[in-house]
């Protein structure tokens, strides 16, 4: 058995924002993931987009068995679960959403495809408020 180590990003700007994001977690840890670590929950206005709903924002730290791809479609499915009903990259741009989740590094490895990139370059050196998280998962 093989565990992989998984930093993710979740994101909210809807609904009972608390409730959502540990919503979320339960359901990682459903699918057989492990959370390590998760650093407080921060509070922020939209990036790339404008909107009178700030998002709370989570870094976790997960041990996965599953592939890159088999943990993105879990994700999907969690997220439409939910009640999310549109993806970003589909739509051209940034909207609303109850539940985000992105995979922001994987292990060591680097990866592209046309849905998945790893690691996720605007988490990891564009966006101040997940680069804030993300550190303090290293921390």
């Amino acid at each position: 058995m093989s565990f992989n180590k998984v930093t993710l990003l979740l994101g909210t700007n809807l609904g009972d924002k608390i409730k959502n994001i540990e919503n979320a977690l339960s359901r990682l840890q459903s699918i057989g993931c492990v959370i390590e670590k998760k650093t407080k929950i921060l509070n922020n206005p939209p990036v790339e987009f404008r909107s009178s709903n700030n998002f709370c924002n989570i870094a976790v730290l997960i041990r996965t068995e599953l592939s890159p791809i088999q943990l993105l479609k879990s994700i999907k499915e969690i997220e439409r679960e939910m009640g999310r009903t549109n993806d970003s990259r589909d739509l051209g741009g940034y909207i609303d959403r109850i539940i985000d989740i992105d995979i922001v590094m994987y292990n060591g490895l680097k990866f592209q495809s046309k849905k998945l990139e790893i690691p996720h370059r605007k988490n990891l050196y564009e966006r101040d408020f997940s680069i804030r998280l993300i550190h303090q998962l290293s921390i």
